[in-house]
């Protein structure tokens, strides 16, 4: 019995080991972010400041991780460009709009952000309505930014959210895709003639209220390869419109 005992005692300090290690690498993990983004916290430097040559019609992928994961069609006279940063609010993604999108000279910019603002809602249920304004704040001035420059400006909705984890339930609420859906109805007052909107969130909902279609869900926030190849669909039928 005892010897038995002296196994489980064992087998649980080691367990404790190697979650203490997780532990402690994680908030280094965290602790390096951190001030990494202190030392640049717009990350302007992860994209180069020089623009390169056009030769053809040039569309930028602009906003947050959502963006950035976005994959190029495979359009012969379209010259695709990423310009997603993850992580990033909309207040981050207004902000590097001049240093990494202005010298492009883009003749489209798709725009996919907001997200990281309002999953803060459940932290901070006293800004929800703050959190929300900024975002259709931020997103009126990328698009001012664009078209004053040229560029037209294809608006996309934010992405319906996947099944919450069960380690984010304590934190998390559905406020958040009630924020979505406000923030979405603001997105579609925006259309007009140097600004048209593709509802990328009705394309990806499923017959559950306010859920991704599971087959296109990555996680909780991101998509996975057949969420963006049903999304390609819908972007290539819309660049052969305009042509």
């Amino acid at each position: 019995m005892y010897q038995r005992y002296s196994y489980l005692l064992i087998f649980i300090l080691i367990i404790s080991l190697v979650l203490n290690i997780v532990l402690i690498m994680l908030a280094k993990k965290l602790y390096v972010a951190e001030n990494a983004l202190r030392l640049d916290p717009l990350q302007l430097s992860l994209y180069p400041s020089l623009a390169p040559p056009k030769t053809k019609t040039r569309v930028v992928f602009f906003g947050d991780s959502r963006a950035l994961s976005w994959p190029s069609p495979n359009l012969e006279q379209i010259e695709f460009i990423n310009r997603g940063i993850g992580q990033q609010t909309s207040a981050q993604i207004e902000l590097r709009f001049e240093q990494h999108v202005k010298p492009l000279q883009a003749d489209w910019v798709i725009v996919q952000l907001c997200v990281n603002d309002l999953k803060a809602i459940p932290l901070l249920p006293d800004k929800r309505d703050l959190i929300i304004q900024q975002c259709k704040t931020n997103l009126q001035q990328i698009v001012d930014q664009a078209t004053q420059q040229g560029s037209k400006v294809l608006l996309t909705t934010i992405f319906p959210l996947g099944e919450v984890p069960l380690e984010r339930r304590p934190f998390w609420s559905d406020e958040v895709a009630d924020a979505i859906d406000t923030v979405n109805t603001f997105i579609k007052t925006l259309q007009g003639d140097k600004v048209r909107v593709l509802d990328t969130y009705q394309l990806l909902v499923s017959d559950t209220p306010q859920l991704i279609r599971k087959e296109y869900s990555r996680d909780l926030l991101h998509l996975n390869s057949v969420g963006y190849e049903q999304l390609n669909q819908a972007l290539i039928a819309f660049i052969e419109e305009q042509r």
